[in-house]
């Protein structure tokens, strides 16, 4: 079944035709048509890339200068880069028969992936105050998908859905109730499609369910969260009512003291607007470093003798050992940790430097193991380690392919 996966942003859209079934779920063989982008929206230089490595030998992308000002114009966009581009693996927008949207907040009805009845959008409207930045986009991918393929099922599937599981001690704040009776204000967590996925194919490496394993699951990109699994079910996560809480991130400040915000807000007289931009935007490495958001540009200056840089690297792997460090404590011990996302699928010296002085609770990097060890499925840690750690690059859109594919065919979700 071919399903379409899309991401609709402020000034992006991404996407992906990933033909996939029950049967190539079972056999980890669902496949990747091709992938269209349109980038800088509503602008008079948006550009609309293609990727389709089976149809374009020697070509790694291909860029289209498109300009792209409505949400409409970016999907016909994208539709017409497929029929052009992936020969004969689609002829007709018509052998599209599902879509899979990422949804950034499900608020605290979605608890699963959903078919977008008329019921659920307006849910996913009602919590467009919980993201306004992320839920009014996806949506306006909504609408001009249902517009173009009006034949295709719709599927949301959400950031926040698999971490419901939390229990209330672990999901609520200190703060009076009533404000959670109120607003709503918990924890939510997000990175779930990442954080479901990876648990989901270290169980299926070993021949297991996720049921049968406590994991720590690692998402480290730009974006970063730590989820504690037990046996399935996220008990704990990193992230909290906005993607802001918990971790030192690429740009994200993760947790911090509110009353230093105010203090800061008082001296640097910040506005609302200046504040968030402050906390999301010009915090995180590139704050502390001064230099860059990416830590391949922070190795590598940090091998240098950059000590701002340094600083910042120190501060990324002891937040992460830190979480680590607790949810063996929520889980009452694991059975393994799992990394992935872009920053640890690739730089084997983050990963070694975030278990260093993990021996204690038997985690133990094998040297050899994590050198040799770049974007690819992999244990990394010692035979003779008491808790497993493996790399396991993330495939959220593999995961909300095959979420669209089973809704689409009437099928439950795991």
């Amino acid at each position: 079944m071919k399903i379409l996966v899309l991401n609709f942003g402020s000034s992006s859209a991404k996407s992906q035709l990933i033909d996939t079934s029950p049967e190539m779920i079972a056999e980890n063989r669902d496949r990747v048509i091709a992938k269209v982008s349109v980038d800088r929206m509503g602008t008079p230089f948006s550009v609309v890339q293609v990727q389709a490595p089976e149809k374009m030998p020697g070509k790694k992308r291909i860029k289209i200068p498109k300009p792209v000002y409505k949400a409409e114009e970016a999907f016909q966009a994208i539709v017409d880069a497929y029929l052009q581009y992936a020969g004969d693996e689609l002829s007709d927008p018509r052998e599209i028969e599902g879509v899979g949207h990422r949804v950034v907040h499900g608020g605290e009805r979605f608890q699963h992936s959903a078919l977008m009845t008329e019921d659920v959008v307006d849910d996913i409207e009602d919590s467009v105050d919980l993201a306004p930045l992320h839920n009014p986009h996806n949506l306006k991918g909504y609408y001009a998908a249902r517009a173009l393929l009006p034949h295709a099922r719709q599927v949301a599937v959400f950031d926040t859905s698999f971490h419901h599981t939390m229990p209330p001690h672990a999901s609520l704040y200190g703060l009076p109730y009533l404000y959670y009776e109120r607003y709503r204000i918990r924890r939510y967590g997000f990175h779930g499609t990442s954080h479901r996925y990876v648990s989901y194919r270290y169980a299926q490496i070993h021949g297991e369910t996720r049921e049968a394993y406590k994991l720590i699951t690692c998402h480290l990109g730009n974006g970063c969260s730590v989820c504690a699994i037990d046996h399935g079910r996220s008990v704990d996560t990193s992230m909290g009512f906005t993607p802001l809480e918990g971790l030192l991130m690429g740009t994200r400040c993760g947790d911090v003291d509110p009353m230093a915000v105010l203090h800061v807000i008082w001296h640097e007289e910040l506005d609302a607007q200046g504040l968030e931009s402050m906390l999301n935007r010009m915090s995180g490495l590139y704050g502390v470093s001064g230099i860059s958001s990416d830590m391949r540009i922070l190795l590598e200056e940090a091998g240098k003798g950059n000590t701002r840089a340094r600083l910042a690297i120190d501060m990324f792997c002891y937040r992460v050992r830190k979480y680590i460090g607790a949810y063996i404590a929520v889980l009452n011990g694991c059975d393994a940790i799992l990394f992935a996302g872009g920053i640890v699928e690739n730089a084997a010296a983050v990963r070694a430097q975030i278990c260093s002085s993990l021996d204690g609770v038997g985690i133990e990097i094998d040297p050899s193991r994590n050198e040799a060890t770049t974007g690819i499925e992999a244990c990394i840690s010692k035979d003779a380690s008491r808790v497993p750690v493996w790399v396991i690059p993330t495939n959220e859109e593999l995961l909300i392919a095959r979420d669209a594919m089973r809704l689409t065919l009437g099928l439950p979700v795991p």
